[in-house]
């Protein structure tokens, strides 16, 4: 990159990626990108809706989940392969943000293919989905650009990345309508990705191939305001997409036990 260049996010994206094991500090990739760290940010928030800072932890933690299920690696090892000194803080992040202690996720791979038989079978959709008021209501349409056999994950998050538990969530049978009701006022994500019945245990818990979706600007929910309908498109992920951070089981997991077809959860 050059000053005389246009700020390319692409190349910016993949070069983060790929010196994840270095100190990218905000000085660092601002002279990257030729320019000063507080242009530098404020570009790269534009078109991501993350600060550098936020999206290179992301990634790091997207790389933690790797080590976990590839590798023998011990948990604290894998904490210092992506800058945290501390078990115990790394610990509360990975939680925080993934939904389940770094322990339980390494031992997830069985859980999720008992999880996909019990979704498979699961008959009860319809019910989760009715909106009884136009008050607190998100809804819409989601559709796919490519055909598949499974569920869609969706909810409305907090930030601009699958992190945590959705604020509201729910799973879909297939393409078609969506509703979150009695939403409380605030700003909010939308975002939505799908699972297939073939996937393996490590596709579902590295989600790096699933077709994903998200609303190209934040939703607000105002007080006796209604929501204006959402149109969702399921595509292919890009290479800079943010990470899925969130662990899809979690998120079936805590779908399942409300319907109260779980009693493992």
């Amino acid at each position: 990159m050059t000053t005389a260049t246009l700020f390319d996010m692409k190349e910016m994206q993949t070069y983060i990626q790929q010196h994840l094991d270095e100190p990218l500090t905000l000085t660092h990739l601002a002279r990257y990108a030729s320019y000063s760290p507080f242009h530098f940010s404020r570009l790269f928030k534009e078109a991501t809706g993350l600060s550098p800072q936020y999206y290179v932890s992301a990634l790091r933690l997207q790389k933690a989940k790797e080590l976990l299920l590839q590798t023998n690696l011990k948990i604290r090892d894998i904490g210092l392969e992506i800058g945290q000194q501390s078990l115990g803080t790394f610990t509360t992040r990975f939680t925080d943000k993934v939904g389940v202690t770094p322990s339980q996720f390494r031992q997830s791979s069985e859980d999720t293919q008992e999880l996909f038989s019990v979704l498979q079978a699961f008959n009860d959709w319809t019910h989760h989905n009715a909106a009884l008021t136009t008050e607190g209501v998100v809804h819409g349409t989601i559709n796919s650009s490519a055909p598949f056999q499974g569920c869609i994950l969706i909810g409305l998050f907090a930030k601009p990345i699958p992190e945590g538990l959705p604020l509201y969530g729910t799973l879909l049978p297939s393409t078609g309508s969506f509703c979150f009701t009695h939403v409380k006022p605030g700003l909010y994500y939308l975002m939505a990705t799908s699972v297939t019945w073939g996937m393996g245990a490590m596709d579902v818990l590295l989600p790096q191939t699933t077709l994903r979706a998200w609303s190209k600007e934040p939703i607000v929910v105002t007080p006796f305001e209604p929501v204006p309908p959402q149109t969702l498109t399921l595509i292919q992920p890009d290479q800079g997409d943010p990470p899925i951070l969130i662990s899809i089981p979690v998120l079936m997991k805590t779908f399942l036990a409300r319907s109260q077809t779980y009693s493992n959860f």
